[in-house]
């Protein structure tokens, strides 16, 4: 089979998957539970939800590991179960996908604010963390390592240095805007082109935006991006819409239909590869993929 990266560069558009954290919730996980001890507590189910995106459509699954650095982890008395459950998180993604497809690995922040930014940690101990559980992922078998959800541009340069020094993957980053008065930013203050140059300079080989947005500002900040790196491949996870509480639930009003809608303005703004992030299920999956494929169809 074609690698991730062999595929994207003949042109192909790829679909990714969607959201983790609302499906484990609806499955069982408790507030306050660690959603990443899942993949040894809960594997059957995990693998499961993997096994529904690559039905629905999806080349590219992520592993239930966003949150199983060291950091995160002892928040929950965990930190020393990291490689645990990392090696589990890309094994059971591995087995869903069955050849069919390709696991992204996925390692979100840690919390942490390194000290040139005001913060307690050092660089060098973020990428200690970023380092164990990287080779973990590796050793189960990921594809590709997607740090993902990034707002500073330093933590993201030691994840993805992380990767590409311990590990033969390829690594993708993603970074996290809102859109405010002065345009789109990370919490940090970082634009859609700072974020791409330092992703870059630190060596990943796709780049791109997840979470905060619904799929129509991301197109803008595809834009941005296409405009930045005319030749870097680009993923965009976009949310079902922002966020609203209805009734006491927080729901997200984009439907499967609307986000398939805006598929092709996405492609023509430069994305490779599509899929969801916070409130898309499997059905958004489906959507946006047959929407692709009745796009590359037409030619």
């Amino acid at each position: 089979m074609k690698t991730l990266f062999e595929r994207v560069a003949q042109g192909e558009i790829l679909i990714s998957d969607g959201a983790m954290g609302t499906f484990l919730h609806a499955k069982g996980l408790a507030a306050g539970e660690c959603p990443e001890s899942w993949c040894v507590s809960h594997a059957e189910i995990v693998r499961q939800i993997a096994e529904s995106y690559a039905a629905a459509g999806s080349d590219v699954v992520e592993t239930n590991s966003f949150g199983a650095n060291s950091f995160k982890l002892k928040a929950y008395g965990l930190a020393d179960q990291a490689a645990n459950f990392n090696r589990a998180a890309a094994r059971l993604a591995k087995a869903a996908v069955a050849g069919r497809g390709y696991v992204a690995a996925s390692v979100g922040p840690t919390g942490q604010m390194v000290e040139e930014e005001g913060g307690d940690v050092t660089a060098a101990q973020l990428y200690e963390s970023f380092q164990e559980q990287v080779i973990a992922l590796a050793e189960g078998g990921a594809d590709a390592i997607c740090v993902e959800t990034m707002w500073s541009v330093q933590e993201a340069a030691q994840a993805i240095r992380a990767v590409k020094q311990n590990t033969p993957l390829p690594a993708i980053c993603t970074f996290t805007f809102e859109l405010g008065i002065k345009g789109f930013r990370t919490t940090m203050g970082v634009k859609p082109d700072r974020a791409v140059r330092a992703a870059l300079d630190a060596g990943a080989d796709m780049v791109g935006a997840n979470c905060g947005n619904g799929i129509l500002n991301m197109i803008e900040i595809t834009r941005q991006m296409r405009a930045t790196a005319p030749e870097t491949p680009i993923l965009i996870h976009a949310n079902a819409g922002l966020p609203v509480l209805e009734n006491g639930e927080t729901v997200f009003k984009e439907t499967p239909e609307y986000m398939a809608s805006r598929v092709a303005e996405l492609i023509a703004a430069g994305a490779n590869v599509i899929g969801g992030c916070c409130g898309t299920n499997p059905n958004h999956i489906a959507a946006m993929a047959a929407e692709v494929k009745r796009l590359a169809a037409k030619g």
